[in-house]
């Protein structure tokens, strides 16, 4: 019963976030933001909205290994599993923004502070507010580094503010319940076959809360839109650290260790690195792709 229950709120997760993420992306359309900005942002945020809703969840009902572990769980997935996937499928990947020079840093700004504020074993509700801070200044450099250009994918339908506003209210209800009985039931499955809560969050729940990011980018490369693609990845693991630790902390005391989890934290990092090394040698291509799988994989086999 509990697998079912699973599957179910993992599917609500899914189903409430393409509600957000469709109609935010029809807005962003409207307001003619550029690929890259929607993205980072709006895309990045509603792709992120399961993760959110989970850790915050796990946060208020004391399982803080689920929240903290869906956070270093999604990084992993989305760089291996979502940018790999990007990678051999699409045919042709040119984005047109620099992102080595602009938003490489981004990806490992936000890990390495999760990494120094966890020394300690925790992270406190003064941890949270610094990474909201972060997640502010992120959002602001994107608004002033000269990228809220006019996109050229404008939408030519009547925009209509009550359908996209009601979309976007059944997104969050479906999110949000969707969150509450994914943690229950992957807590209980934890217990059932003795497999440790850090494990559920990184694994089982971290791919669940991953598939928006997975569809939305494969989506966006396979129309040539490289630059929202890789935005959302890169949106989407600056939101996952900073929006989504940063109010989880503040709800609730997150406990961290850093030892225990060595290996799980590592290869994020490790990931977020080879995500810069990509980004600086212009490496989108089907051989990157190949070695962020082979990674994932790597990372799968350990956790088994």
């Amino acid at each position: 019963m509990d697998i079912l229950i699973f599957i179910l709120s993992m599917g609500a997760l899914v189903y409430g976030a393409d509600f957000i993420i469709n109609e935010s992306e029809k807005i962003a359309l409207h307001y003619k933001i550029s690929p890259f900005v929607i993205g980072a942002t709006l895309v990045a945020l509603g792709t992120s909205l399961p993760e959110m809703a989970v850790s915050i969840a796990a946060s208020i009902d004391g399982h803080g290994d689920i929240a903290v572990a869906n956070v270093i769980g999604s990084t992993i997935f989305n760089i291996s599993l979502v940018l790999g996937s990007v990678f051999l499928i699409a045919k042709n990947i040119k984005p047109t923004r620099d992102l080595f020079a602009k938003d490489s840093a981004w990806s490992l700004f936000p890990i390495l502070i999760f990494i120094l504020m966890s020394l300690d074993g925790k992270l406190t509700a003064f941890d949270g507010v610094l990474f909201l801070i972060l997640m502010v200044s992120y959002l602001t450099f994107l608004i002033t580094s000269n990228q809220v250009e006019e996109c050229d994918d404008q939408d030519d339908t009547k925009f209509n503010w009550t359908k996209s506003g009601l979309l976007l209210v059944l997104g969050f209800a479906f999110t949000v319940g969707g969150a509450h009985f994914a943690v229950e039931s992957a807590s209980a499955l934890a217990r059932e076959f003795g497999v440790s809560e850090w494990m559920i969050g990184l694994f089982l729940v971290a791919f669940g809360t991953s598939l928006p990011e997975l569809t939305i980018s494969i989506k966006a490369a396979l129309n040539n839109n490289a630059d929202l693609a890789i935005g959302n990845i890169i949106g989407s693991n600056v939101a996952n650290f900073t929006m989504v630790l940063g109010v989880a902390s503040i709800v609730n005391t997150l406990n961290v260790d850093l030892n225990a989890y060595f290996f799980d934290i590592a290869a994020a990092f490790i990931l977020s690195l080879m995500l810069v090394f990509i980004t600086a040698n212009k490496l989108y291509n089907k051989s990157a792709g190949i070695v962020l799988m082979v990674v994932l994989a790597l990372v799968i086999q350990n956790g088994m």
